[in-house]
């Protein structure tokens, strides 16, 4: 890291970790099909672990019903059985020899207060990041400043814009966590 781009390159981090939050939190089911929901699964084909992804379209042609069809009808027995071996997802999928279909159930209230303790648990892990990311820029201007690299006018300007970015990520962070909870949460 450099001090001309100190401050660009902690926000591309700030707005990594936000992507990250959101791809996670679309993992988390909440009452509704999703085809992001199966994002996390990993299938046994060809010798290898694959994202389920690159061996099946995915879609979600109703409310409740999540859709998988192979694009290797070979693998439609270890897609399902990668499905129903993945115990945070809780599904039972059946298959008719051509494609897999996963019934979504309603979450019970135990289960939605399960999901919303894990959105605390992903918020809090993406404020760690965010922090780890503001404890290194600023560190580093100060190294520089008291180095005398840069004046201590330079490095105060440096430090506001990296603490302004960090309050607006902090506000997206908990503005996403608070709708997909409220969105579990709700009946």
């Amino acid at each position: 890291m450099n001090l001309d781009n100190v401050v660009s390159k902690t926000i591309l981090k700030n707005d990594q970790v936000i992507d990250k939050l959101n791809e996670s939190l679309n993992t988390l089911r909440t009452g509704r099909a999703s085809a992001t929901m199966l994002d996390g699964v990993k299938v046994e084909a060809y010798g290898s672990l694959m994202p389920l992804k690159q061996l099946a379209s995915v879609t979600a042609p109703e409310a409740q019903l999540i859709q998988v069809t192979p694009f290797d009808p070979t693998n439609l027995g270890a897609i399902a059985a990668a499905i129903r071996n993945d115990a945070s997802l809780g599904f039972n999928p059946s298959d008719d020899g051509r494609v897999v279909r996963i019934v979504v159930p309603p979450l019970t209230e135990e289960r939605r207060k399960e999901l919303a303790k894990q959105i605390g648990q992903k918020q809090e892990e993406a404020m760690i990041v965010l922090r780890n990311n503001r404890h290194e820029a600023i560190d580093f201007i100060n190294k520089s400043k008291n180095s005398k690299a840069i004046s201590e006018d330079e490095a105060k300007r440096l430090i506001s814009q990296i603490e302004d970015n960090i309050v607006k990520v902090r506000a997206k962070l908990e503005s996403m966590a608070k709708a997909k909870e409220s969105d579990i949460l709700k009946i």
